[in-house]
């Protein structure tokens, strides 16, 4: 008889993201830090999460909020010290909870030594660190566009050369083609390990690889892609440096790891992530939180209507494809993302009954859920009045784009923000009704929603019908049946315009998952097999119909067939 197959723990496992400046703050400057993570365990412990994934935790100077590092090895001052961080890992381990980090490394600050460096003298021990190139009479090595707006290219004053940066002109692009930047990158990934991180969130992993001749190019028409990207995301030795990566560090510790890979295919997917290719255990990639944009007059700005006809395609094809060649990642929410129930929901009169269907509709697809910090409270976006009170560098730099480059209006513009603007997701965790959310009794970094005296942890956990106590059922439901880790996905009602439906079969159970996306009632007739079933879960207190169910706004249900 054949040995049972070995399941990776990180295939059970459901993570909780945490934006550590948004979270808990500790010591009253109106930011949070590690130590006030560390008063939240039990929370965590609580709602039956995983793994605690901390958004960039190193020290920085906070022009993309922690995401320019300046020190890999030291902890960002505002957050505490390397003793909080090692007492934070040792009461989470000791309450079974693991610690997972961002490992950002296409880039660093131009803070860091070794930038410092670089940019001193063409002759610089360090200057191969980085990418630098001669212009092209007078103008920049190429036409790219910075995901920030402008180019992606900066020139340095003292040399006359440009150096390369994807994103902020503060995030200046490592070169990967140097073997020593690598073994740099390395050495730093162990030094975590060896402290015993669980595992690491890789930010924007599949850019580290440029290609060689740096060509001019076009944007990939019907893309949200701009000038450039189609080059610099997936480049030619990208799979050579993972596999390296894994062989030198990963392979020798028992962690989890996810890619963020823009742009990347179910195909390619599971290059980064098949159990065969010593790269990834899985990849976030962006393909339902991006449906619309490609078509859309300026990308997520204009925030086009949902087409759940899309998104459906978009999550079945990987689900399907990836079965049994790789491993999926679900997420709504995450730093970067505005809040699904504002999104994908009804954020006002149905705000818990819709945030509980998105949850349902998620958590039972197969693959490693990412629950993001405030998502198990049906946190919702924020309208700010003014773009004075925005902090994100995305954000601001859009707003001088729409405005002085394609003629928007303040109103149109600050209409893209709220429904889109990476801020929607940072301003604080709502912990209680009391002053500031409970998040500090400083000055917040950032404004609060104003909505918290209603929506926060203490009224959710004291509710037993709230959004809270859902995603925990959910999250236990989900542990206790197989299939949902193993089973097959079948798309149901594929180009039907509200209802999401599929189902999940692992050869012993089979289940039928029902999401209604709208405010209307509706119905769906249940297929034979389910009619008369086991209702497994349910966002209202009771289900309608039989043989025809009668759909509440915003309900959601799962059925075990007969």
């Amino acid at each position: 008889m054949a040995p049972p197959e070995h399941i990776p723990w990180w295939k059970d496992a459901v993570v909780y993201q945490i934006y550590p400046r948004s979270f808990q703050d500790s010591n009253g400057d109106g930011i949070g830090d590690l130590r006030g993570i560390l008063q939240r365990l039990d929370y965590l412990k609580r709602l039956g999460v995983d793994v605690l994934w901390l958004s960039p935790i190193y020290a920085s100077p906070n022009d993309d909020n922690g995401y320019d590092i300046s020190d890999y090895r030291a902890i960002m001052p505002e957050f505490g010290t390397m003793a909080d961080f090692e007492e934070l890992l040792r009461e989470a381990h000791a309450r079974g909870l693991k610690i997972m980090l961002d490992l950002v490394v296409n880039h660093t600050s131009d803070e860091h030594p070794w930038f410092i460096e670089s940019r001193s003298s063409p002759d610089s021990s360090k200057r191969d660190y980085y990418i630098w190139k001669k212009g092209k009479e007078g103008q920049p090595p190429t036409r790219w566009e910075s995901f920030f707006s402008g180019s992606v290219w900066e020139k340095d004053a003292r040399s006359g050369e440009y150096y390369l940066h994807l994103f902020s002109r503060k995030q200046p692009d490592l070169n990967w083609e140097n073997p020593q930047v690598r073994r740099e990158v390395y050495s730093m990934m162990r030094f975590w390990l060896d402290k015993g991180v669980d595992g690491w969130r890789m930010d924007t992993i599949n850019m580290l690889s440029k290609p060689p001749d740096y060509p001019e190019g076009r944007p990939i028409r019907g893309s949200v892609l701009t000038e450039g990207q189609p080059y610099f995301l997936n480049g030619p030795r990208i799979h050579e440096y993972l596999q390296e990566m894994h062989r030198e560090v990963l392979a020798h510790y028992d962690v989890m790891t996810v890619g963020e890979t823009p742009g990347v295919t179910p195909a390619e997917g599971a290059l980064y992530c098949g159990a065969e290719r010593g790269e990834l255990n899985m990849v976030f990639h962006f393909e339902h939180v991006f449906v619309g944009d490609e078509t859309a007059e300026r990308g997520k700005w204009s925030n086009p209507p949902l087409s759940l006809p899309a998104m459906k395609r978009v999550l079945a094809r990987w689900q399907t494809e990836l079965h049994g060649k790789g491993w999926n990642s679900l997420y709504w929410d995450n730093h970067d993302q505005p809040r699904a129930v504002s999104r994908f929901g009804d954020d006002r009169e149905y705000r818990v009954e819709s945030a509980k269907m998105l949850c349902t509709v998620l958590l039972f697809m197969q693959g490693t859920p990412y629950i993001y910090q405030g998502q198990e409270l049906g946190m919702t976006n924020v309208s700010f009045e003014s773009i004075d009170h925005y902090k994100d560098i995305e954000t601001l730099n859009a707003y001088k784009v729409l405005r002085d480059e394609h003629g928007w209006d303040t109103a149109r513009i600050l209409a893209g923000v709220y429904g889109r603007g990476r801020d929607n997701a940072r301003t604080p965790m709502h912990w209680s009704g009391e002053k500031n959310a409970g998040f500090t009794d400083g000055t917040p970094w950032i404004a609060l929603n104003p909505n918290y005296p209603d929506i926060n942890a203490t009224v959710a956990e004291a509710d037993p019908g709230s959004v809270w106590h859902h995603y925990r059922d959910t999250i236990a439901l989900r542990k206790a049946l197989p299939v949902v880790r193993d089973g097959t996905f079948a798309l149901l009602e594929a180009e039907h315009p509200t209802l999401f439906s599929y189902i999940r079969d692992d050869g012993n159970t089979r289940l039928l998952v029902v999401g209604h996306f709208s405010r209307q009632p509706g119905t769906y007739a249940l297929p034979q097999e389910f009619v008369g079933g086991e209702v497994l879960s349910n966002n209202y207190a009771s289900l309608e119909g039989t043989g025809e169910l009668r759909l509440k706004p915003y309900q959601a249900v799962v059925i075990r067939a007969r």
